[in-house]
């Protein structure tokens, strides 16, 4: 004897009402051979659309047995539900239930889309289908734009898209007027006579007289089940095949999936643009201000670096006495410019100049002020990173000849000279001791210092010789070679004046450990305001899983649509998470060029300082912003997979 298309034996529907559960269907059997034409009736209520849920794999039974083509339902996974649905069944509801974004066409490819049809394969047979249902004229329209009778025409089309070797209808009637219902029952007519099993609910008997075969069903049983004078038609069994598909077919399969779930994700985000906004303005301010942090103290860092490195990168300064505050150390007479001139000529060494230093009252015509003079060696410019704005440095020759020549700062010249007045050439008094200005240096940064002090630099021979009188010099300033280190450089410089002192006493500053300070004290303050800023982020984070929580509440009948029609739970899964990773994306690229943007117009106001911004710090708001829209949006989108598609349907 040859196995029933669907086989129900002892079903059993029940669903939970307090105390007693409320049973639908109560032990129901139930035989339908491949094409035929069998109408369900009964009163609402009754259990009848309970049943055809059942029997198209939209709900499952509390209990008994249901078998399609000889396999048992409740063996089967989900997805293999769903392939059901998808390759055997076709559903025609009383609501229609079209995607309203989709045009005709559009709704009715969607089948064919989860079954891995390819694009211009399922266009085709999907003009064909309208064509044929008479909606040549109506393909490119929404179903807004459609009556009731086209929208079901419509249903129909996309039940039969991957076959429908089972058409299910749920009151296909019942919104229609009577010209339309007549025209959808002969097209379920004609569509019988193609060899289609159809499945018709309904609790019009008018419209179950087209049908061979009436089972009424009531309070969940079926009190009969008797044959009509329809006359039997001949027809090509239809019955589920297994498809068979290449690697290259799964992978334009899986191409044209991502494809729909991206494009329904933009037409989402779309049709609700304040709230697809708003949901990025947590992004947006979040990635904004990791962004600006970033760049801020990158900035921060580069400045104060810049700083350090206009007095001088990379030196030694070397000092009488044991240390800071040694109250000896103007006793200790040992540091001399032969030390310098020792330490110039050592490998690891760039340059070496000994130091003077006196206050001294400096005079220009009628114009007085107090004044730091420096008695620096010629390499002293180069150990400091001192730029010339005016004229030139004294060299070696000033210094052997002890020339009385200076050089001074931007405040010096400021102070005895006018704008337009050129000091090269003139003689400055500085105490007692006249000299010649043969250069002006560029402005320094006063980050470490008294901006305001007048700097004057001559040679330390002048200064010894002639204004302090004295052969020992006060600290020598040792700026080390770039391929060595300083801890390396330190200890050599260690081992040379013990060496020529024959004791230690004289103790060091190494100025890598100020910019090690100061790079590690950047670092830290980034971080910090950085974990301040990243909570914004989370914050964005948590708005767009509530939104996303919304959309799928917003769109459980699309979701149900969608399984009923064949989607997987990966393919509504998909969907969601790729609109939550696009909201987060866009959200991200307008943060980064908000930031930008800011960056932008602190360059335009010239407050001193600027952002730097690196290609690593936008690449990683970028990754950031994809983590939060897998991680907050997979909640929602798994919630959105894990509905039963007969409750999405009703809800």
């Amino acid at each position: 004897m040859t196995e029933p298309l669907l086989r129900v034996r002892g079903l059993r529907r029940e669903f939970p009402a307090g105390d007693m559960p409320l049973v639908v269907l109560n032990d129901v059997d139930l035989n339908i051979d491949a094409g035929e034409l069998v109408a369900i009736v009964g009163q609402s209520g009754s259990g009848k659309s309970t049943l055809m849920n059942i029997l198209g794999c939209l709900d499952r039974p509390s209990g008994g047995s249901y078998r399609v083509a000889g396999r048992e339902t409740s063996q089967m996974t989900p997805d293999e539900l769903a392939e059901l649905r998808r390759e055997h069944f076709g559903f025609i509801f009383q609501r229609y239930h079209l995607l309203s974004d989709l045009s005709a066409t559009g709704n009715v490819e969607v089948p064919a889309i989860y079954a891995g049809v390819p694009a211009q394969v399922r266009h085709a047979r999907a003009e064909e289908l309208l064509t044929r249902l008479g909606l040549a004229q109506r393909t490119d329209h929404r179903p807004g734009q459609l009556s009731g009778g086209q929208q079901q025409r419509v249903s129909i089309a996309r039940a039969l898209m991957n076959g429908g070797a089972v058409i299910l209808a749920d009151e296909p009637t019942g919104a229609l007027d009577t010209h339309s219902g007549k025209e959808v029952m002969a097209i379920l007519g004609e569509l019988h006579a193609d060899g289609h099993t159809i499945v018709l609910v309904t609790h019009d008997m008018a419209v179950a007289e087209h049908a061979q075969r009436i089972i009424e069903i009531r309070d969940g049983r079926i009190v009969a089940d008797r044959r009509t004078d329809v006359q039997a038609t001949q027809y090509t069994e239809h019955r589920p095949q297994a498809r068979r598909s290449s690697v290259g077919d799964s992978a334009r399969a899986l191409r044209d999936r991502f494809t729909e779930a991206f494009r329904m994700a933009l037409r989402a985000m779309n049709a609700h643009r304040m709230r697809t906004f708003l949901t990025m303005l947590g992004i947006i301010i979040g990635i904004a201000s990791v962004v600006s942090v970033v760049a801020l103290g990158a900035g921060a860092r580069q400045q104060i670096l810049s700083d350090i490195s206009s007095l001088g990168t990379n030196t030694l300064e070397v000092y009488p006495g044991t240390g800071v505050g040694d109250l000896r150390a103007s006793l200790v007479e040992t540091l001399t410019p032969g030390d310098s001139a020792a330490l110039a000529r050592q490998s690891f060494v760039d340059s070496a100049t000994p130091g003077v230093a006196s206050t001294v009252t400096a005079m220009y015509r009628n114009k007085s002020a107090t004044a730091q003079v420096s008695g620096v060696g010629a390499q002293y410019f180069r150990v400091r990173g001192i730029k010339i704005a005016e004229g030139r440095f004294f060299g070696a020759p000033g210094v052997d000849g002890h020339q009385q020549v200076v050089v001074i700062d931007p405040n010096t010249r400021a102070r005895f000279f006018g704008p337009r007045e050129n000091p090269i050439g003139q003689t400055i008094l500085l105490g007692k001791v006249p000299a010649r200005v043969v250069g002006v240096t560029q402005k320094q940064s006063a980050a470490f210092g008294d901006g305001s002090v007048l700097n004057a630099w001559v040679p330390y021979t002048t200064a010894m010789s002639r204004m302090l009188g004295k052969s020992h010099v006060s600290s020598i300033t040792v700026r080390v070679s770039e391929s060595v280190s300083m801890q390396t450089a330190e200890r050599a410089v260690t081992r040379l004046l013990k060496h020529r002192h024959g004791t230690q006493d004289f103790y060091m500053n190494n100025s890598a450990q100020i910019r090690e300070t100061i790079e590690q004290t950047t670092r830290t303050l980034t971080m910090m305001i950085g974990a301040i800023a990243a909570i914004a982020l989370v914050v964005g984070g948590i708005g767009v899983m509530n939104i996303m929580l919304v959309s799928v509440t917003e769109r459980t009948r699309e979701i149900g649509v969608r399984m009923a029609v064949g989607a997987r739970r990966s393919d509504i899964l998909q969907q969601f998470l790729i609109e939550s990773v696009l909201v987060c994306l866009l959200g991200g690229a307008l943060g980064v060029g908000l930031a930008l943007g800011l960056g932008l117009l602190l360059e335009l106001a010239d407050v001193g300082f600027s952002l730097v911004f690196s290609a690593t710090s936008i690449v990683a708001a970028f990754a950031c912003s994809s983590l939060i829209g897998v991680a907050f949006g997979f909640l929602p989108a798994r919630n959105a997979a894990q509905l039963d598609p007969v409750e999405a349907l009703i809800r």
